[in-house]
């Protein structure tokens, strides 16, 4: 069937279209030099027209397009709409039941998905996105038509009413998922642990993203989260024991976490592996050769006695490295050094040991070629950072013909050789779940092994529980971003926060969370406490009054209650302690650094040495071109890592805290925390 403008018509109109014909599923409009084919799944609307003399038709197309044909009679014009509008329509009503049940499929699968009795995660979110968009791309008619079809309207509505609000569908749907899972599993967050989970804790264990940050505070209870979400994990029957993997930093963190697990999960199955003997595990199911740890990573005299020697040998058979390392320390290193046979100094040689051992550690960690360090360091060190690099090669080598001698492997290179064995796919992950403690500490190198893991399935959830308030071994490799960019580097997730700590009062909380906040970088949580404290709870004390601070515990803390003496390093012991056995004998005290603080707690804490200077606290930034160039790069807020360090020694406290200051030469800690209206005492 076909209408065709009339002569005059044609004439009149100058219109590029003068004709239309009906085709089995569309029409076809044309003039002399122009034609255009309009398939019925692209039109919206069919609209007949009358002007003054001759009919018009009007086709409506997507994206607002209009083809209009002009100059036909206008009776003709009438009975050819007719009998385009019957054919379309019965055309459309055909197409309209495929639809729906496209539509009703979509519902189906949204329906599967909100499943209370499912955590609906990210991914799975954006999944059903895509998949809902991809099958409205395949329908046989624009959506905006689908309003108009009785069969359609109800089912696009709730599709349409899913896709504009994805996100706070999810939420509502986990938030749903959330209240039963804590309804229906009461007994189980009551009896896990030996006091019953809080709201914020039982809220982390059952969140099923695929990558968790648990944000926990000091004292918030992270270890009781950890061994609740393993057995989480069994009861609702998500995973096997042999399918969760358990990380800690360190041995003694690995078995006190075995033992936890073993008393409140009664299954001896999980075992929890620090990042080193995982590597080892890996290497040795995945390797012929199975490898064995140097006795030298465990020796920390013995790793100091290597690197001095070697590198006293350098220094006196080597001018040019003799003069190299002067240059170092005097320049760089500040330190005074002796014109002749400097490296026989004993004050000299003692403190090159801990050096020497960090920056071949670092080097390392780093696994590359000596030019692949030196090409990675940032440009304004790399020059000089080559020039190290030199001076650092025979240390390098002696370490490695350490290792080679005893048929060896160091830290560094078991978790390298793991990651090779892992890529090569010569061992197969059993994990479907990895959960790791004390995830603020995390390096690049670790962070690798995990995602070597994950890489092999998809799967694979990471339950990663930490503080990035508490990061405090960047001198170590730690890279804070791996905490506070979480989702950059494992994925689209999710981040809680415990929000309770049962350690410290009101009063240190208060003040502790205000100073470490004042850092930008830091991530924002709440951090409750269950008793108040009182405004005397955080004190700043003239540090020459450490003594009568001792008389005065001695008249009212029992013998149960334990005293905990901090300092930024170990040579600032204060000599009190010496006699504290026989002066103050019923005194509870221990003393060591910050650093090894971490993990402890105390009635009460005494931090020592806020004071400015070589021995100040905050320390001052004193690193070499080897961290530089080896250590993840430093945030832009002054003094970070070292109000960090403060916050863990202020979070120590169960009841006081005393800062003790130098009143001639305080640290500019001591004007922050008066302006956080912490109080300043003469005396005790």
């Amino acid at each position: 069937m076909e209408l065709r403008a009339t002569t005059l018509g044609k004439r009149m109109a100058q219109h590029p279209y003068d004709r239309v014909e009906l085709l089995n599923a569309g029409v076809k409009v044309s003039g002399e030099q122009h034609e255009y084919l309009i398939p019925f799944n692209q039109l919206l609307s069919i609209n007949c027209k009358r002007g003054l003399v001759w009919g018009e038709l009007e086709f409506v197309l997507p994206e607002d397009k209009v083809v209009r044909l002009h100059g036909t009679e206008w009776g003709e014009t009438q009975r050819f709409h007719r009998h385009l509008i019957t054919r379309w329509q019965a055309w459309s009503q055909e197409m309209s039941d495929i639809s729906a049940d496209v539509l009703q499929q979509l519902l189906a699968e949204i329906a599967d998905n909100n499943d209370v009795g499912k955590w609906l995660t990210r991914q799975q979110t954006a999944t059903i996105r895509q998949r809902i968009l991809h099958a409205l791309e395949g329908l046989p008619v624009p959506v905006s038509r689908l309003d108009s079809f009785d069969n359609c309207r109800e089912a696009w509505q709730q599709c349409q009413a899913w896709l504009n609000d994805v996100e706070a569908s999810r939420q509502a749907h986990n938030q749903r998922y959330t209240d039963s899972m804590l309804e229906q599993y009461a007994d189980f967050f009551e009896q896990v642990e030996s006091s019953p989970l809080n709201d914020s804790q039982a809220r982390a264990v059952v969140n099923g993203e695929r990558s968790l940050l648990v944000l926990a505070g000091a004292g918030s209870g992270k270890t009781s989260v950890l061994v609740a979400r393993a057995g989480w994990l069994m009861t609702r029957g998500e995973a096997a024991a042999e399918q969760i993997l358990l990380l800690a930093f360190g041995r003694k963190a690995a078995q006190e976490m075995d033992e936890r697990i073993q008393e409140r999960l009664h299954t001896d199955a999980i075992s929890a592996r620090t990042f080193h003997s995982l590597a080892l595990h890996i290497i040795q199911q995945g390797s012929k050769k199975v490898p064995v740890v140097s006795k030298l990573e465990n020796d920390t005299a013995a790793r100091y006695k290597l690197f001095t020697d070697c590198w006293q040998q350098q220094c006196k058979e080597k001018k040019a490295q003799a003069k190299g390392w002067r240059l170092w320390l005097q320049e760089e290193m500040g330190w005074e050094v002796g014109e002749d046979n400097f490296w026989n100094d004993a004050k000299i040689l003692k403190r090159m040991g801990s050096r020497l051992d960090r920056w071949v550690s670092l080097m390392r960690m780093h696994g590359g070629t000596q030019a692949e360090m030196i090409d990675n360091a940032p440009e304004e060190v790399r020059e000089l950072f080559g020039k190290r690099v030199k001076l650092m090669a025979p240390l390098l080598k002696a370490w490695k013909t350490a290792l080679k001698e005893e048929n060896a492997v160091d830290f560094s290179g078991l978790i390298h050789q793991a990651i090779n064995v892992l890529e090569k796919g010569r061992f197969v992950s059993p994990w479907k779940h990895i959960l790791v403690d004390e995830f603020q500490d995390i390096s690049p190198q670790r962070a690798a092994l995990l995602a070597a893991l994950r890489k092999q399935n998809s799967q694979t959830t990471l339950f990663a529980v930490g503080d990035d308030w508490q990061a405090i071994y960047r001198f170590s490799g730690a890279q804070l971003s791996l905490t506070t960019a979480f989702t950059h580097y494992f994925g689209e997730g999710d981040n809680c926060a415990l929000d309770t700590t049962y350690r410290f009062n009101g009063r240190i909380g208060q003040i502790a969370n205000r100073f470490i906040q004042q850092n930008p970088h830091q991530l924002h949580k709440p951090l409750n406490s269950l008793t108040a404290g009182d405004k005397k709870a955080v004190t700043l004390l003239p540090d020459d009054q450490l003594d009568a601070l001792f008389d005065k515990l001695s008249g009212y803390v029992t013998a149960e209650q334990r005293i905990l003496v901090l300092a930024r390093y170990h040579h600032l012991k204060p000599a009190a302690l010496e006699k504290a056995a026989t002066r103050w004998p019923k005194l509870n005290i221990d003393f060591m650094t910050v650093h090894a603080s971490k993990g402890q707690q105390a009635d009460y804490v005494i931090v020592l040495g806020l004071q400015e200077g070589q021995d100040g606290f905050p320390a001052p930034a004193r690193e070499s071109i080897m961290e530089q160039a080896l250590l993840p790069e430093p945030e832009d807020f002054i003094d970070a890592e070292e109000r960090r360090l403060l916050y863990v020694a202020m979070t120590r406290a169960r009841h006081r805290v005393w800062l003790m200051f130098n009143k001639e030469n305080p640290s500019p800690f001591v004007d922050i925390l008066k302006q956080l209206d912490v109080p300043v005492a003469r005396k005790p």
